[in-house]
């Protein structure tokens, strides 16, 4: 067994596409549509064949106030490995990306928090 989609929930699917492809670096992997909505989903460039992140539309009132609850309370919804956080938090920021900080350290992982503009928090770590 092994992951083939995750998902983030957006509000809007074109907004999250261009955050998610043109700010952090992902690629468009899939863009069906699906009634009133898309199955949309991106790759890293670097496994173009792993992991699909799908841009989930957030229309389900329970999934909109988990959503809320989670970015109101600070918890990241997922969390995505980079090879340098340090290196990845200054590019980022320098795009106008929103942290919540500086990249901290806790024991063998240093993270940083960001806002993916559509709602989440997201988290980087490097291990």
């Amino acid at each position: 067994m092994r992951i083939y989609v995750t998902s983030v929930m957006v509000g809007d699917q074109e907004k999250a596409l261009q955050f998610y492809t043109n700010v952090l670096g992902f690629v468009k992997k899939l863009d069906l549509p699906v009634g009133e909505f898309r199955w949309l989903t991106v790759v890293s460039p670097d496994a173009p064949d792993g992991v699909q992140l799908l841009l989930e539309p957030n229309a389900n009132p329970a999934a909109r106030t988990f959503q809320q609850a989670l970015f109101e309370q600070g918890i990241p919804l997922t969390s995505f490995a980079v090879d340098d956080v340090q290196k990845e938090y200054e590019r980022l920021k320098a795009l106008g990306v929103a942290f919540r900080g500086a990249p901290d350290t806790s024991g063998p992982v240093k993270i940083a928090l960001f806002e993916d503009t559509c709602g989440n928090l997201i988290q980087l770590a490097q291990v």
